[in-house]
């Protein structure tokens, strides 16, 4: 499986952006996707996490509110739609699978990573 993640950028407090994650695989749709990310310094950290099927997600308590998963099975693409920006949000964001389908919120659970994204928010 490899995934390419995009979408990153620098924006203001306030505003919003969109990361696209997108996955080779023939069985996309039993896998679990899922959002981290890490700030300098800092270890990385769960976003969210959207089910195969789409139909269920989880996300961080930081994020819940602001964020919101999405995925579309025919085109093996995972979104995360971020508003409402906060200068902490700043991170470099990686999506990654569980092929087994587990809504997991540690990083050891997943089996492939995408290569990141830099979100920056600042004034």
């Amino acid at each position: 499986v490899q995934l390419q993640a995009s979408g990153g950028g620098a924006v203001r407090p306030g505003d919003s952006l969109r990361l696209s994650c997108a996955a080779s695989g023939r069985t996309f749709s039993d896998y679990a996707m899922a959002w981290f990310r890490q700030a300098p310094g800092k270890e990385r950290e769960f976003v969210g996490v959207i089910s195969g099927s789409g139909g269920a997600t989880v996300y961080a308590d930081s994020v819940k509110g602001r964020f919101t998963l999405s995925r579309d099975n025919a085109k093996n693409t995972m979104l995360l739609q971020m508003n409402s920006l906060k200068p902490e949000d700043t991170a470099v964001y990686y999506c990654a699978v569980d092929i087994q389908g587990i809504l997991a919120a540690i990083d050891d659970e997943y089996d492939y990573w995408g290569q990141g994204t830099q979100v920056t928010v600042s004034s």
